[in-house]
């Protein structure tokens, strides 16, 4: 962890460091972890598996029968009912 004082005395430093030993380096402001940063090719991986479950409830949901097949103007007006 670094904490925000840690951050403002060795700026970027500080975080490659973390990095160098941890995927995220977490940054505390009074104690608690207020911030998360990490590489981009970290931050890729975490969306494509975010995306990827996304896409394996969807496939769930069509699998069961999960859906709803309407024009947008039924969309909208189920949506303001």
């Amino acid at each position: 962890m670094i904490t925000a004082n840690e951050l403002k005395t060795k700026g970027i430093k500080a975080i490659e460091e973390q990095l160098a030993q941890t995927p995220e380096a977490a940054i505390t402001v009074h104690g608690k972890v207020k911030y998360v940063a990490m590489t981009v090719e970290q931050y890729d991986k975490m969306r494509l598996a975010e995306l990827e479950v996304a896409y394996m409830l969807c496939k769930k949901d069509i699998e069961e029968g999960n859906f709803t097949i309407e024009t947008a103007e039924e969309h909208v007006a189920r949506l303001w009912k």
